[in-house]
């Protein structure tokens, strides 16, 4: 055999090997979020928080990025941290003596350690007292840990009112009139 015809048959396996590099080096990207067309962990963490007829200097419209922390929101440090507070240590409580985990802190819409999907919907309780929290409303909009987010807020009873208040500083604090 010639050295022309050794190297003319080595160029298929050659393209072979260059292919399967080719493909093992796309399936090691990893893949976006479902839903999200945002696939980078760092850019996920995208919010829009829009509030209204909350009163002077609380009203306004403000862009929030958490990990890495951005945006205008007045207070981004603190509201990022309150959001990770909220959501991230949601886990389901490892099982103790004779397999029993118990309820996990927190789960459902509210449990005893809080809200563990704050943007989720008010649920109607049959217990709320009906004490007005004032006019304010907000909305955000967004992405959260890969989720799309789109949840909106009022205080129009002591629940709603519970409800924002649980995500002050994401949204502003609102005093009680005097």
């Amino acid at each position: 055999m010639s050295h022309a015809t050794t190297r003319t048959a080595a160029r298929p396996a050659l393209a072979a090997l260059s292919a399967v590099a080719a493909v093992a080096a796309l399936a090691a990207v990893p893949a976006p979020a479902a839903g999200s067309p945002l696939g980078d962990h760092e850019l996920r963490d995208r919010l829009t928080v829009t509030v209204e007829h909350a009163g002077k200097g609380l009203d306004g419209r403000y862009r929030l990025d958490c990990h890495p922390r951005g945006g205008d929101h007045p207070h981004a440090a603190a509201a990022c941290a309150r959001l990770d507070e909220l959501t991230r240590p949601a886990r389901p409580a490892t099982a103790g003596p004779g397999g029993f985990a118990g309820p996990a802190l927190g789960a459902g819409p509210e449990g005893p350690a809080g809200p563990r999907d704050p943007f989720a919907p008010s649920v109607p309780r049959p217990f709320c007292t009906m004490v007005d929290g004032g006019p304010a409303t907000a909305r955000i909009t967004g992405w959260w840990d890969g989720r799309r987010v789109n949840a909106a807020y009022d205080r129009h009873d002591g629940c709603r009112t519970a409800r924002w208040d649980a995500m002050v500083p994401v949204l502003p604090e609102i005093r009680a009139a005097r």
